[in-house]
């Protein structure tokens, strides 16, 4: 059996096959997927935020798509995984609840999304698949032996990306 990794919120992991990175209970938060389908080293972040740079706490890294992403990559990079191999998959980023008067600052999922794919953009990081938006939850786990990310959701069924 392969080692299942856990990956809290406002954290990231990596690791090579035959491990799992698994995240839980994704709602406005993105989990972002790095993986390296040559060395089978991946990593997975499970951000809150868009932007470490509007927020007044930023000692935690993991919690924001600009530094996290960041962070998690330099650790890849160490394990022995190649940048320009690397590709991204998203997964999350809904709007779990519905406000009369919402402004922008409150579609807290939406901003998180763009935010992943504008750091990955930035990065040179291709984004290969992406499962984002809705009202609902998802679980996601990428697995290392072959860069499979699945999600799970209670209503919407299952998918792999």
């Amino acid at each position: 059996m392969p080692e299942l990794i856990k990956v809290g919120m406002a954290d990231y992991k990596v690791g090579r096959a035959p491990a799992i990175l698994i995240s839980y209970g994704l709602g406005s938060c993105i989990g972002i997927s790095l993986y390296d389908p040559q060395t089978k080293i991946g990593g997975l972040l499970h951000i809150m935020l868009p932007d470490s740079s509007k927020s007044r706490s930023s000692e935690n890294r993991n919690k924001f798509a600009d530094t996290g992403v960041a962070d998690m990559l330099d650790e890849m990079i160490k394990m022995g995984a190649v940048k320009s191999r690397i590709l991204a998959k998203l997964a999350g980023g809904s709007q779990m609840f519905a406000f009369a008067n919402a402004t922008e600052l409150m579609r807290v999922g939406f901003r998180n999304a763009a935010a992943a794919k504008e750091v990955l953009s930035r990065l040179s990081i291709p984004v290969v698949g992406e499962d984002t938006g809705g009202n609902y939850g998802r679980t996601v786990q990428i697995d290392l032996s072959d860069g499979v990310y699945k999600v799970k959701t209670i209503d919407k069924g299952d998918k792999e990306i």
